[in-house]
Formats: C-alpha cells, structure tokens, sequence
C-alpha cells in the first residue's frame, strides 16, 4: 500500500478538485500511461521514435483534458503535480493508495 503523507494528501485531493470532468479524467487514463511508459522505452536507442510518438500522444490527450474540463494543469503551479498524476492514475487503476485522514482509502505516500 502506498500511504501518502499529509502534504502529499492535500496535492492529491488539489489534483482531484482539478480533474472533476469525466472526459478530462478518461484523457488522462489515456495520457499518463502513454507519457510514464515512453520513459524507460525512449531510453534505448531504437525505442526512441516510438517513445517520442507516446510521448506526444500522452501530452495531447492531457491538454485536450484540460480544454474539456476548462482549467490549467494542476503542474502549471506546482511540478509535483507531475508526480502526482501518475499517483491519481494508480489510484484510477486500483492500486491500493490511502490519503492521510481516510480509514479505507487507496493512495498514499511514504511519511
């Protein structure tokens, strides 16, 4: 389990209260994955072209998201943000995740 500290748990729940439409929320199911999985695959010379295409895709889905949802990425202000949308994206597939403050949650941290 991860367990988010209290910090960690309040950039989550901003991330939450930025990513409300579901449209935006299944962009981002989409785009997350692309962008964290192109990383270890553009590391390698041959993965590099199919890495920089996931790359791109990933990044469009997350803007065509926010253009549905109406705001700004939640990374604009804060880069943890990045870090944290993959966490909500773990949260989404299931991961057992748990915000400080919640007896039975699914996301979390290490204090």
């Amino acid at each position: 389990m991860i367990r988010l500290n209290a910090e960690w748990t309040d950039l989550m729940k901003s991330y939450e209260d930025d990513h409300q439409d579901p449209r935006n929320q299944a962009c981002h199911k989409v785009g997350i994955p692309l962008i964290a999985a192109s990383l270890p695959i553009g590391a390698t010379v041959v993965g590099l072209p199919l890495a920089a295409a996931m790359f791109s895709t990933g990044w469009a889905f997350q803007f065509a998201g926010h253009l549905f949802e109406g705001k700004k990425p939640s990374f604009v202000g804060d880069k943890r943000m990045l870090l944290i949308g993959l966490v909500w994206w773990l949260k989404k597939t299931g991961a057992p995740i748990h915000l400080q403050g919640e007896e039975h949650g699914t996301l979390a941290a290490a204090e």
